[in-house]
């Protein structure tokens, strides 16, 4: 089984950020698959995106929205997309999964301006 198979029933992924003394950080988030790509679409100035820039070794999930971990860790590179094109196509992918709630949160970032990023996580081979 490819273990991208692992996360496509699940509405919420747990991701562990690491802080620079090595302590995890764990949030949950929305996520989006597109083949074997798994997406985040966060703040830019978020906590996670800052921990990122500086280790992007990190940890997923599948969760409930509280963050209770529903399946095992498995380790990914994460990455940021500062692609408009990408952008787009998981703020996409992300209205056809959550529906509703997605638009009433784009709709809050909006009066808010809110600026985004994109995360690309890779799960990496577990020997």
């Amino acid at each position: 089984m490819n273990h991208y198979d692992l996360f496509t029933s699940h509405q919420y992924l747990n991701l562990e950020t690491f802080r620079r003394n090595s302590l995890g950080v764990q949030t949950p988030v929305w996520f989006v698959q597109d083949g074997n790509s798994i997406f985040v679409r966060t703040l830019a100035n978020s906590g996670k995106v800052k921990r990122i820039r500086n280790n992007k070794q990190v940890n997923i999930a599948p969760c409930k929205v509280d963050g209770k971990l529903l399946g095992a860790w498995y380790p990914c590179h994460a990455q940021e997309i500062p692609d408009p094109d990408t952008d787009k196509k998981v703020d996409h992918l992300l209205y056809r999964k959550y529906g509703v709630i997605k638009k009433l949160f784009a709709l809050s970032a909006r009066l808010q301006d809110r600026q985004y990023t994109v995360l690309k996580l890779d799960l990496l081979e577990q020997t």
